[in-house]
């Protein structure tokens, strides 16, 4: 199941309207404005984090690991406070965080300031579940964690290393290529580039 459908199948698309008081169809295209880059920087701390892909897993389950995911979608408000630190680490600051909005903004036509308080959950799901998906891994055809892992991120994002189809970043409605200025599969570095970082 690829990240968007477990989001919108673990109920975390109406359970973000609901706490934003926004409609689903709206939560929706704010999610697939926001995903591919949020994607990107799990990505891109995954190749930066010792261990690779187990150290992200590592990293999630110490702020919740798929509790995460519950928080988000459980009767509760949304502890936002953990999905602002997951921010902080797939992106690095909130001048980032600001940017990955505005550009969704422009993308899917929703209020930047709608999107910054999406971005913390969004986070959250998708941290919760890649926590998921990395706790119930048993090694299959060799692969293991680092290899499914690496099938949910590569498989949206793109692996690098010399030209890649368009990604269809989760069937997320080619806003995915849309923000990818470069075409490498992750749109997060071309806003990092914006920013001069």
């Amino acid at each position: 199941m690829d990240i968007q459908q477990a989001i919108l199948n673990g109920g975390g698309i109406d359970a973000i309207a609901g706490q934003l008081g926004i409609a689903p169809d709206q939560a929706r295209s704010g999610a697939g404005a926001l995903l591919p880059a949020i994607l990107g920087g799990f990505k891109q701390n995954a190749q930066g984090q010792a261990g690779g892909l187990e150290g992200l897993v590592g990293m999630l389950g110490g702020m919740g690991g798929g509790g995460l995911f519950d928080n988000v979608v459980g009767s509760e408000p949304t502890d936002v406070n953990q999905g602002n630190d997951i921010l902080g680490q797939i992106f690095g600051s909130k001048d980032v965080s600001r940017a990955v909005a505005s550009d969704a903004s422009a993308q899917s036509g929703l209020d930047a300031s709608t999107l910054r308080q999406m971005l913390p959950m969004l986070a959250m799901l998708v941290g919760g579940f890649l926590s998921r998906q990395g706790d119930g891994a048993a090694p299959a055809g060799g692969g293991g964690l680092g290899g499914m892992l690496g099938s949910v991120l590569g498989g949206v994002l793109g692996r690098g290393g010399g030209p890649q189809p368009q990604p269809q970043a989760g069937g997320l409605g080619g806003l995915g290529a849309m923000l990818d200025m470069d075409g490498d599969g992750n749109p997060l570095n071309d806003i990092m580039r914006k920013l001069g970082r």
